[in-house]
């Protein structure tokens, strides 16, 4: 006769008792919870980051804007007390012109004094070689006991700011006799 039973022999092991079974799955099972769990702290923590670097990004630009706003701002506010003495020298009636010329000049001084705290410089190149980086020679001239070439008179002074040419001096030259 033969057998139908769907038991293992008596002799064969099974390949996993119900028991081995069980604790494997539950092992499983709580290593996948672990995994979750990590996977789920890793997700928050790059979302953080992720939320803060944007957050960054916004504050420097923002402060980036404020900057350019607001650059010339310790300049401007350093020029405010010539704007407040050129009012009170127009609202003068009358006065010599001695007396305005003196006023003038020490608003001048003040001006290139301030622009000089700046990095302003100005190029004055009179009795000097022509350089074509810094002058610009609109005219030359008849100048005895002058080098050919030589600044002999400034039209326009130019100006330089950090070692940067803004303006170039507008000059006369010595011509060749």
């Amino acid at each position: 006769m033969q057998n139908n039973d769907s038991q293992a022999p008596s002799g064969a092991p099974d390949a996993n008792p119900p028991n081995e079974q069980g604790a494997e799955l539950e092992t499983l099972k709580a290593r996948v919870a672990e995994l979750e769990a990590s996977n789920t702290e890793l997700r928050d923590t790059v979302l953080r980051e992720k939320a803060e670097l944007e957050n960054q990004r916004r504050r420097l630009q923002r402060d980036l804007e404020q900057a350019r706003r607001f650059a010339n701002e310790k300049l401007l506010n350093e020029l405010l007390p010539i704007y407040d003495g050129l009012e009170r020298g127009l609202a003068v009636e009358g006065g010599d012109i001695a007396t305005v010329r003196e006023g003038i000049n020490l608003t001048l001084k003040e001006l290139l004094r301030i622009a000089q705290n700046n990095g302003l410089a100005q190029v004055d190149p009179m009795d000097q070689p022509l350089d074509p980086d810094r002058h610009h020679a609109v005219s030359m001239v008849e100048a005895p006991g002058k080098a050919p070439g030589t600044v002999v008179s400034v039209l326009q002074k130019g100006y330089v700011l950090n070692d940067r040419l803004l303006r170039p001096a507008l000059v006369a030259v010595a011509k060749d006799d």
